[in-house]
């Protein structure tokens, strides 16, 4: 059972975005210590962590959208990305913080991802109570 028998193509866009975590970091830190380095070590995993979340819950509310016979053209899916994209946008726009852009448009998303499923939850239920 070799190594590369086990790897996919998920495992090297989580290398990458643990790498370009860690590179900021260094990059911002100028010189390169000990201390600087683990900062930049932790930083890259915390990112992944964030990253594997974000994708995660977004994979999941996709999943469920389509499992309660939804598909994902349907404007109700689609909300949550178009009101977090505008959010996100707008914030940082407004700001000038990337951070806190990105920061809105994950809340925004949430919030709205929360609307549709109980929207979706409700309605899927009372087509099956009537059915």
């Amino acid at each position: 059972m070799a190594l590369r028998d086990h790897l996919r193509p998920w495992h090297g866009v989580m290398l990458v975005v643990f790498g370009v975590g860690t590179a900021i970091t260094l990059l911002r830190a100028g010189t390169i210590t000990v201390e600087t380095a683990l900062r930049a070590v932790l930083s890259g995993l915390l990112g992944l962590v964030v990253f594997q979340f974000t994708v995660g819950n977004v994979w999941g509310y996709a999943v469920e959208y389509h499992n309660a016979g939804g598909e994902w053209t349907d404007l109700p899916f689609l909300a949550p990305f178009v009101t977090a994209g505008v959010a996100g946008v707008g914030v940082a726009a407004r700001t000038g913080s990337a951070g806190l852009g990105a920061w809105t448009a994950f809340w925004a998303f949430v919030v709205v991802a929360a609307v549709v499923a109980l929207g979706v939850w409700f309605v899927a239920g009372y087509r099956g109570a009537g059915a």
